[in-house]
């Protein structure tokens, strides 16, 4: 894990912008440092680094190719580096390696195959930029699910990229503005979708991309090599035929070689632990294929409504893994709420990201690579959500959408029930095209009335531009829209963000490229039946663990943000962000919404997720503001 930076078009003060850059995202690389520039200094990068594979100098970067035609910084892993490294031998493409990093198999790959063949071989998580010395071209590539961050835009009329947005801020020429079209999705949302991001002309690559461009490099080429969209409707296509426990039997042979790949480390490996299914099964597997104790991490909270920490032990106990776990109080979570700005560098407002934050910094004494469970709700359908959207649209679908409409549209704006939220809400679903409507708009009805932004205008993504009914079955098709947006930029950079703020890196085996597309094939009912979900998850886990030890209510890596708020401490610091007057002299959100919302909650009790959206929001105006 690491963070790579550059930029193209010479600055004149080119090694001092890109020694800031480099500085500013040293917890994402505290082991070594390197840059490198072309002979006029037209392309530069930089690179810092955290050791995993290789730790000798012949694994540093910027590396270049024993050609040196090829000049790389890479940001990730590839977990079947060794395969690639072993076919090039065979193919005496190369005669010898230097070293034993996985960037130097990178490099000598791309020489040997091509860029397109050499990423269409590897299987990883990875942000890579790569110049061309012969070609001049420079290309950025993301991993194909965007496990990690790459950032990329103008900066007065250079093109610039780097792994944290916060290293492009700091560039000598930054002047770019908020791009306030952005906010509505945000609020929405309280995150920001690729491939936009706070800043104009600022942007993510969107995962599964490969971004082109050539001198003088203002005209970038975007294009995808690979897409979760095409493998869901390939797998749907192509549906598994075997019996439910010869599905889980092969889910669990994919999930065993890609846990075995990502526990291949020169460096000390451990795993979060959770107590849920997802995670339960990482460690379990780990377990079952380690001569040692692995090391497993849980936090938790006083407060048994959001503890899981107790069950966490049990299964650790039963699996016999060496267990770590801490206790955090209201304290040392409110500690971290000044720290988040900074960590996420743009406005992000999933509050998992504190307990996140925590259980990162407590793993991280202990070991610096740990593996996560995540993406088991998206691929396996766990998500209670995904019920209420099938069983909801079962009912409205066989009204035509014409009558529904219009219903819709009188309902909504009917003064009798417009201080009736659930029959406003009722009121606007009801006016959905498609399954994937009905759920995009059960996630932006309130936020799209309440207006927090002044700006009214927002930009098309990917919920609204893709067609409708690309599966056929329901649930499916939620599923997909969560892989395609909620899952990378929320979940997958709440655990990187957090993570790399401490120097941790993650991994998630149900994020390898075989297992993905795997499950697309399963059929849905091996992977729910009626309100339950994950069964061919569970069946795999039940080998290990007693069913009976899994059997209780899912309670979430969440905190108890609702009662904080109104706690003094925390209370001050939210006013003092909601400010009145502070707001207007900002002139981006409309502080009579603002207002009324807060007074809402603290008056009546109405809580609303916005508002946590609006103070993240706000608390990052206050550190752009307190960096100018």
């Amino acid at each position: 894990m690491c963070g790579i930076a550059g930029f193209c078009g010479n600055p004149g003060n080119w090694k001092e912008n890109i020694e800031k850059m480099n500085k500013r995202m040293v917890h994402r690389g505290p082991d070594a440092g390197g840059i490198w520039a072309s002979d006029d200094a037209n392309v530069v990068f930089g690179h810092r680094r955290l050791s995993i594979v290789d730790l000798s100098e012949n694994g540093a970067q910027p590396m270049q190719s024993a050609s040196g035609r090829y000049v790389c910084v890479f940001n990730g892993e590839i977990y079947n580096y060794k395969k690639l490294r072993d076919r090039l031998l065979n193919e005496k493409k190369v005669t010898a390696f230097r070293g034993t990093s996985d960037t130097e198999v990178l490099l000598e790959a791309f020489e040997a195959y091509g860029v397109q063949e050499t990423i269409r071989q590897c299987k990883g998580m990875f942000a890579i930029a790569l110049f061309d010395k012969k070609t001049g071209k420079l290309t950025l590539i993301r991993d194909r699910i965007g496990e990690k961050p790459l950032y990329y835009g103008f900066v007065n009329g250079h093109f610039v990229f780097a792994s944290d947005i916060g290293c492009i801020s700091v560039l000598d020429d930054f002047h770019n503005p908020i791009d306030t079209r952005v906010l509505q999705l945000y609020f929405i949302h309280g995150y920001i979708p690729a491939p936009y991001s706070i800043y104009q002309d600022i942007y993510k690559l969107d995962a599964g991309c490969m971004l082109e461009i050539d001198a003088p490099y203002q005209e970038p080429k975007v294009s995808a090599y690979w897409s979760v969209r095409e493998a869901a409707i390939n797998g749907q296509e192509h549906p598994f035929k075997g019996t439910r426990q010869e599905a889980a039997d092969e889910l669990e042979r994919l999930l065993k070689e890609s846990i075995s790949e990502q526990m291949v480390a020169d460096v000390p490996v451990g795993a979060f632990l959770s107590a849920g299914i997802d995670s339960s099964t990482i460690v379990a597997l780990m377990q079952a294929q380690s001569s040692r104790k692995v090391r497993s991490f849980t936090i938790g909270m006083d407060n048994p409504e959001y503890n899981e920490a107790v069950y966490a032990k049990e299964i650790a106990k039963h699996l016999g893994t060496e267990h770590t776990e801490l206790y955090i109080t209201a304290d040392d979570a409110k500690k971290v709420i000044p720290k988040l700005s900074w960590m996420f560098g743009e406005p992000f407002a999933d509050s998992s990201q504190i307990p996140t934050y925590l259980v990162s910094k407590m793993t991280r004494e202990h070991v610096t690579v740990s593996l996560s469970g995540d993406a088991g709700d998206e691929l396996f359908c766990g998500y209670t959500s995904y019920s209420s959207i099938d069983r909801i649209w079962g009912k409205m679908k066989g009204y035509p959408y014409g009558i529904r409409k219009f219903c819709s549209n009188l309902l909504v704006g009917n003064p009798l029930i417009k201080n009736n939220q659930i029959l406003q809400t009722k009121a606007y679903l009801l006016g959905a095209k498609s399954a994937e409507n009905l759920y995009e708009l059960s996630n932006a009805q309130e936020a799209s009335n309440l207006h927090i932004a002044l700006e009214k205008e927002t930009y098309p993504y990917k919920h609204n531009s893709q067609p409708y009914g690309a599966l056929k079955n329901t649930q499916n098709c939620i599923m997909l829209m969560d892989m395609e947006v909620y899952h990378p930029d929320d979940i997958l950079v709440k655990v990187d963000r957090a993570a790399m703020a401490v120097s941790l890196e993650t991994r998630v085996p149900m994020l390898d490229k075989d297992v993905v597309e795997f499950a697309w094939t399963i059929p849905m009912e091996y992977k729910k039946q009626g309100n339950e979900g994950k069964l061919v998850l569970k069946d795999v886990l039940y080998k290990y663990v007693p069913k009976e030890m899994m059997d209780r209510p899912k309670k979430g890596f969440s905190i108890p943000i609702t009662q904080w708020l109104k706690e003094p401490g925390l209370r001050e610091w939210a006013e003092a962000l909601l400010d009145r007057k502070l707001i207007e002299q900002q002139g981006i959100l409309d502080a009579n919404e603002v207002e009324r919302i807060w007074r809402d909650f603290i008056d009546n009790g109405n809580w609303r997720i916005q508002i946590w959206y609006i103070l993240m929001f706000q608390s990052w105006m206050m550190d752009q503001k307190a960096q100018l």
